[in-house]
């Protein structure tokens, strides 16, 4: 175990992993792969298009990611994760609280927006840096079974707001969820102890590079193009998701189902990756995860067969599960885990951008194209192929990256 900081607080690897897990579940979990699952309700009552439901998501993130992500990088550095985290739970449940009381197109984007800011300070980065500091050997583990909290979110929120639209309707679902996120995430973050912003077991002093050098490296680029690309393929699968299974007219209660089953899959892709990660060259499973995405999406343009759908929501899920915590483990390799929140706050700008955009894309063209997701979707396709391709020129492992 790693020796705690000063800061008073609840320090065991345990209790950290059940933090980050919970924080994940509430703000990437419920609000991020949530939120999608209400689009459908929001055009019929608010008569707004397939571009503007998801637009709430992309100009919210255009705007807070490059606004906001270094400086909550930056201060995650610093000061560590523990404020930054509780700042994020409150915004992003509050913000699904907000939207359950919306009437109008400025509160929608308002309240978006608070959801994005509480995705970069409570999501993912604070996460990523918290598991990075608090463990050395088993990083790629505990990173995986944190990052379980997302499927486990997905896979419970859209049965529960399923079963809350159908009974109480969608205002009343989102209150409840935007409350739950609160309840769930807040209380453990509030007792954490503050991680040492000391390197870990197996990174020497000198293996952190400055983080003036990291944005001199093409590595560096080739790392966040690589992953926008990724990014947009599951964005605009995902948000779409629901859209697509009402085109084929699926139920509530069905759609809830095809979704969950991606998140649920979500979780062995985690633990898959977790797994790997640890064993072989994190270049090597990465390239894994992205072909897996990209083999995913075509199962979405081909005829009809028996349990297509429930097919292509496996391995989609697995490839998402595995996707997102690939990134900060091989960013983790090639720079070091001293400035991990400096480099992941802006791969997490350039990310947020591509998943903000990759939605209204492919919205843009359904509405004024084909009218339907054929083209796409196969944009997608080749985007995440593209982000396969970028990942392979990265080097295995820190060593040659640091003799380059």
């Amino acid at each position: 175990m790693l020796k705690p900081g000063n800061s008073s607080g609840i320090s065991s690897q345990p209790y950290i992993v059940i933090t980050a897990f919970l924080a994940m579940m509430a703000i990437v979990g419920f609000a991020l792969y949530g939120l999608p699952f209400f689009y459908d309700q929001w055009i019929d009552e608010f008569q707004w298009s397939r571009v503007t439901v998801t637009s709430g998501n992309a100009f919210s993130k255009l705007l807070v990611a490059p606004l906001f992500g270094f400086i909550a990088g930056w201060i995650i550095d610093r000061y560590g994760p523990r404020r930054v985290m509780l700042s994020g739970i409150l915004m992003a449940g509050g913000a699904l609280i907000g939207l359950g009381f919306m009437s109008s197109l400025w509160m929608f984007y308002f309240f978006y927006f608070f959801n994005a800011l509480g995705y970069i300070f409570g999501g993912p980065l604070p996460c990523q840096v918290l598991i990075s500091r608090w463990f050395g050997k088993n990083r790629g583990k505990a990173m995986g079974i944190a990052y379980i909290g997302i499927g486990t979110g997905g896979f419970i929120v859209f049965q529960l707001a399923a079963y809350l639209i159908n009974n109480l309707g969608w205002r009343m679902a989102l209150t409840c969820i935007g409350i739950a996120m609160i309840l769930l995430a807040f209380p453990f973050a509030f007792f954490i102890r503050e991680p040492d912003n000391k390197p870990q077991a197996g990174e020497k002093k000198d293996d952190t590079l400055p983080i003036g050098n990291v944005l001199k490296n093409p590595m560096f680029y080739l790392l966040a193009l690589g992953s926008m690309c990724s990014i947009a393929a599951v964005g605009g699968t995902n948000q779409h998701l629901k859209l697509y299974l009402r085109d084929l007219q699926f139920s509530q209660v069905q759609a809830a189902n095809v979704a969950s089953l991606v998140l649920f899959s979500s979780i062995a892709g985690r633990l898959l990756v977790g797994w790997l990660a640890d064993l072989f060259p994190r270049k090597n499973v990465m390239i894994f995860v992205y072909l897996v995405v990209a083999t995913a999406i075509p199962l979405l343009l081909v005829p009809d067969f028996p349990g297509r759908l429930y097919l292509f929501a496996v391995i989609f899920g697995i490839g998402l599960g595995g996707e997102y915590m690939i990134i900060p483990l091989m960013a983790g390799d090639l720079f070091g885990v001293k400035v991990l929140g400096r480099v992941m706050g802006i791969v997490l700008v350039a990310d947020g951008i591509a998943e903000s955009l990759s939605p209204m894309m492919v919205g843009a063209l359904y509405n004024q194209v084909l009218k339907g997701y054929t083209l796409g979707f196969s944009v997608l396709i080749a985007i995440a192929l593209t982000g396969a391709l970028l990942i392979s020129f990265l080097p295995k492992n820190r060593k040659d990256y640091l003799t380059e």
